[in-house]
């Protein structure tokens, strides 16, 4: 089966050993994402509601790069530093998956790998062989 490591650019990358997302089959995991913009730099700074938006836009985009869209996301996992902004950080997560609804879970840590940082999100998505069919008659 065919393995595609598809990278956000970000330095650490190569250096820590780890891809944006990997696409396995029709499976695509998305590592733990968090609200570094393209120059490195932290978007969102003390704000959860800005820094969710930010990092499932780069999810977004990772998915596309995967051959993949949001709407095949089926779990995401929302790690967060103080639970008591879930409802901002639920707010951007609903804009993206409202009538998506993947299966989802949010946790409180202790922190993240920059202080500045509040959330991070990892996403699993699949991505159907064949299309969706709507026609329920058999014949």
């Amino acid at each position: 089966m065919n393995r595609t490591l598809i990278s956000s650019g970000a330095p650490w990358e190569p250096l820590v050993g780890y891809s944006r997302a990997v696409r396995v089959g029709n499976q695509i995991h998305v590592a733990g994402t968090t609200s570094v913009g393209e120059n490195g730099i932290l978007v969102g700074k003390g704000d959860a509601y800005a820094q969710t938006r930010q990092i499932l836009t780069i999810i977004k985009q990772a998915l596309e790069e995967a051959g993949a869209s949001m709407d095949h996301v089926v779990r995401t996992r929302v790690y967060i530093t103080d639970i008591s902004t879930w409802e901002q950080v639920g707010r951007a997560h609903g804009e993206f998956f409202g009538s998506i609804r993947p299966a989802s879970t949010m946790v409180e840590v202790a922190g993240l790998i920059d202080s500045d940082m509040l959330v991070e999100i990892e996403a699993t998505a699949i991505v159907p062989d064949l299309p969706l069919s709507t026609d329920s008659s058999s014949g």
